[in-house]
């Protein structure tokens, strides 16, 4: 069994990646604050999938990285309204049950992956024909 990574060397590899643009073309995040030095609070973009309502539209999401990530899962919370089962139509967080990739973390898994994850799930069947609240709408 390999050493675990800890916690900041985790979180300024993805910084690195995030800034260098060397992530999924369709979203992108980084520190929210550049002095932040516990590296705790990030900004997240998605752009809406084709072929479905989210297309042409963009995505600010708030992700907040605790003391224990990478071994527990960022809390993520979209700043435009947006229809979708996993997210809290009152204030925009998303429920971590809801959506697998947080339902079943691993530390594996990054920032990046629940990005490209909500992204597939804006896309999915069910989900990419959902009515949406106008666009450029926030929660408050």
């Amino acid at each position: 069994m390999g050493s675990k990574v800890p916690r900041n060397f985790r979180l300024l590899e993805e910084l690195e990646k995030g800034e260098k643009g060397l992530g999924a073309e369709a979203c992108s995040y980084g520190l929210a604050e550049g002095d932040d030095m516990l590296m705790s609070n990030w900004n997240g973009t998605i752009l809406g999938p084709p072929h479905s309502v989210h297309e042409n539209r963009i995505y600010s999401l708030k992700m907040h990285c605790g003391d224990q990530y990478p071994d527990k899962p960022p809390t993520i919370q979209f700043i435009n309204e947006v229809n979708l089962p996993c997210v809290n139509p009152r204030n925009g967080v998303v429920d971590p049950a809801k959506l697998p990739c947080l339902a079943s973390w691993s530390r594996d898994n990054t920032m990046e992956t629940v990005l490209i994850e909500l992204r597939r799930y804006m896309a999915h069947p069910s989900n990419k024909k959902l009515p949406q609240p106008p666009e450029g709408s926030t929660y408050s």
